[in-house]
């Protein structure tokens, strides 16, 4: 029975790729900063840590207490929406430390054991502005495209390992709720000088062409994770595939 650890599974693509892997009969170690009871089957392949992806030592307790992982799934993420130029440099900062150093701490906690037993997986979930750059995203469209270059440069550094690394790159999913949960109100990042320009974007941020559904990323992290070729990228949503073709 395999083992895999997510991420940021309080919610959205976290809970439901949590809830995916269980479906098929994995072990699941579902972190979460404050962890919650009843949002996964009360199972005994379901276990719930706590995790800061920000807090070394939270990273080393939950990496200890997970024991062998197969898979890790880096998930967790938080976005900030506005002008950058409207943007404080510490929540510029606050979006890296999750987004892409809490990547490399849990990537670098659970290469050593993945290293010893030359297997695993790594599959770090992005987004699709890595594929076509979002305007009025321009802090997180950095921490992520950092991820994206840092997971292809890792996959060949890691091959020799037999440990393999991916790439899910989700679209734009409503449900998530991603302009609203950002590190500062939306609006307060909009300057009058912005206003006009910025109400088409967040009209397509209330009723997009084209979406993700939680489900997709669910399936694209799955296929990632069982996937033995040296494939990097995995779009994941009708419109993360049709940028991932245009591109």
């Amino acid at each position: 029975m395999k083992t895999v650890l997510i991420t940021g599974c309080s919610s959205g693509y976290g809970l439901e790729t949590a809830r995916h892997f269980h479906a098929q009969g994995w072990t699941v170690i579902a972190t979460m900063r404050t962890p919650r009871e009843g949002l996964l089957p009360d199972s005994e392949r379901v276990r719930i840590l706590p995790l800061d992806v920000t807090s070394p030592e939270s990273v080393a307790s939950a990496v200890e207490a997970a024991g062998p992982i197969d898979v890790l799934v880096n998930n967790a993420g938080i976005g900030v929406v506005g002008a950058f130029e409207a943007t404080p440099m510490s929540h510029v900062r606050e979006v890296f430390d999750t987004n892409t150093f809490g990547v490399l701490a849990m990537v670098q906690a659970v290469i050593p054991q993945m290293r010893e037993n030359r297997s695993g997986v790594i599959v770090n979930v992005t987004s699709s502005v890595t594929l076509a750059p979002m305007p009025l995203a321009a802090a997180y469209t950095a921490s992520k495209q950092a991820v994206a270059g840092f997971t292809g440069s890792l996959a060949h550094e890691l091959a020799a390992f037999d440990i393999r690394v991916k790439l899910v790159e989700p679209g734009y999913a409503p449900t998530t709720r991603f302009a609203a949960n950002t590190v500062i109100p939306v609006m307060d990042l909009v300057p009058e000088a912005y206003a006009e320009f910025a109400r088409p974007i967040f009209a397509g941020f209330a009723d997009p062409a084209l979406t993700t559904k939680e489900s997709d990323v669910a399936e694209a992290v799955w296929l990632a994770a069982n996937d033995a070729s040296d494939r990097l990228h995995y779009p994941a949503g009708s419109d993360a595939v049709a940028l991932a073709r245009a591109a």
